[in-house]
């Protein structure tokens, strides 16, 4: 669950046609989310720890809202992450358990700051084209501090739509994450972006 955290993506500006396939394909990953303000979409994720072990599946809806907060609600199994652009809140309610830290100490560098619009491709990542897969355009990302949690991001674009997410850790464990029914834009409360510990629940971190 919390490789997602450190999950996803912003963006540069449409460039001439003489432009290297690296500019061409960053620009289209910066159009695609830089006229979002909010995003909601449901998702499917798959986690392979290794080539031989089993994939670790799960499903839910997330949405984001600028600048800085975002929520993903995991249906199966039942977890949530919420961010409301200070504090990042990881609840499990089967362990009855949540813990807090601060978004900055918990999400700097990475690609959950990008996609909440703290921060862009430009500042943390190179970006070089990765050609077509199961119809999708890719953008790969490479960061370019190398004492981060990931060592690779994939982005998979349909036009103007970001359609795959795929993370590649340290440790060489993949995540994939697949949207569908993505509305851009919508009205999306500030609520759905705080989180107050149901009472009984062991809290683990300071606010």
């Amino acid at each position: 669950m919390r490789a997602v955290v450190a999950l996803l993506v912003a963006l540069l500006s449409l460039t001439a046609a003489s432009a290297s396939a690296e500019e061409v394909i960053g620009a289209r990953l910066a159009r695609a989310l830089a006229s979002l303000s909010a995003v909601r979409a449901e998702f499917t994720q798959e986690l392979r720890r290794s080539e031989s072990a089993p994939v670790e599946r799960a499903r839910g809806t997330f949405y984001v809202k600028k600048p800085g907060r975002f929520r993903w609600d995991y249906a199966d199994p039942k977890q949530l992450i919420v961010c409301d652009g200070e504090h990042l809140w990881l609840y499990d309610p089967e362990l009855e358990q949540a813990t807090v830290k601060a978004v900055r100490d918990a999400l700097a560098q990475t690609p959950a700051m990008i996609l909440s619009g703290e921060s862009t491709v430009a500042d943390h990542y190179t970006v070089r084209g990765g050609g077509t897969a199961r119809g999708l355009e890719i953008a790969v990302l490479t960061p370019r501090a190398a004492d981060g949690d990931f060592r690779e991001v994939r982005i998979g674009l349909a036009g103007a739509e970001i359609r795959r997410l795929e993370f590649v850790d340290r440790l060489n464990q993949r995540t994939t994450i697949e949207l569908t029914r993505v509305e851009r834009n919508p009205t999306l409360k500030d609520s759905l972006f705080t989180f107050t510990p149901p009472v009984g629940v062991d809290v683990i971190g300071s606010r």
